[in-house]
């Protein structure tokens, strides 16, 4: 979205336009005449690294506040979970068992944004990872109700593409998983995560200890499966071995359904009065 304000500066966009009809000189064809901001050679060396860290950080804040999103609610889940009637589809026996997740995520985003959709769709909008498997299903339930959501996707050799019900608008890529992850947490409301993989569990721990540091204010946090996150993470082994507190365990709570995760999050104490924040940002 362009900035329409009136300066006194010429605008950098007329410029780009003299600039191809520069005269037909070797001067002018040279890579050094080139403008700074448009020459990808420049922009992608290895010394630009700090612009463009900035650039990511900036572009998806600007769009997303022009947009009007005040505040999210994350679905963190794993790409190769699928749709129940794809089930057979799966790797894995325990894969196609984990298909009732996506349908779950499905519902969950569709309450969650038919709320939203009733208090004026600027609130807990749904945002994910962008890609297949749960991440579709959340966006997904957020377009059959109507609403906007957010896909927050990464350039990967493989299982990343943008899933179709993202709202165009508001579909992002990246290259740097850091920034991402910023920005999953910056608007965050509430955290939804369902079973998945290592990003999947990177993306919850990262969340995790931002709240056990500090560094973050708290916000809900529901695993979807308990049976699954039991199995694959001894919680209550490492509070009794003492790397983490007996109160780091009320960081999270286990749900099994959309209905149970809803009311998890609303009965959460200071649900919905604060919003994440990192602070330095």
């Amino acid at each position: 979205m362009r900035d329409d304000r009136r300066r006194p500066f010429r605008d950098a966009l007329q410029d780009l336009d003299s600039a191809a009809h520069s005269p037909d000189t070797p001067q002018a064809r040279s890579d050094a005449y080139r403008l700074a901001f448009d020459d990808p050679d420049f922009i992608l060396r290895d010394e630009l690294r700090p612009v463009r860290l900035q650039l990511e950080l900036l572009k998806p804040e600007l769009l997303l506040t022009e947009f009007g999103v005040d505040s999210t609610v994350v679905l963190f889940g794993g790409a190769r979970i699928p749709e129940p009637s794809q089930k057979h589809t799966a790797r894995t026996e325990t894969l196609a068992g984990l298909s009732r997740y996506y349908e779950e995520a499905r519902i969950f985003a569709r309450m969650i944004t038919e709320r939203s959709q009733a208090d004026g769709g600027r609130e807990n909008v749904i945002v994910t990872g962008g890609g297949p498997g749960v991440m579709e299903a959340g966006n997904r339930g957020a377009a059959e109700a109507g609403g906007i959501s957010i896909g927050l996707n990464i350039v990967l050799p493989h299982e990343q593409r943008p899933n179709t019900y993202i709202t165009p608008e508001l579909c992002f890529n990246f290259h740097y998983f850091g920034i991402r992850k910023m920005h999953f947490l910056m608007r965050a409301n509430a955290i939804a995560v369902f079973p998945g993989g290592f990003g999947t569990f990177d993306e919850l721990f990262e969340a995790m200890t931002l709240i056990q540091t500090g560094r973050m204010e708290q916000i809900p946090i529901v695993l979807f499966g308990e049976e699954f996150w039991r199995r694959i993470v001894d919680f209550d082994a490492l509070a009794e071995a003492g790397t983490i507190a007996e109160q780091d365990l009320d960081l999270f709570r286990f749900v099994d359904s959309a209905a149970e995760a809803i009311e998890v999050i609303d009965t959460w104490k200071g649900a919905g009065t604060k919003r994440a924040a990192i602070p330095g940002l």
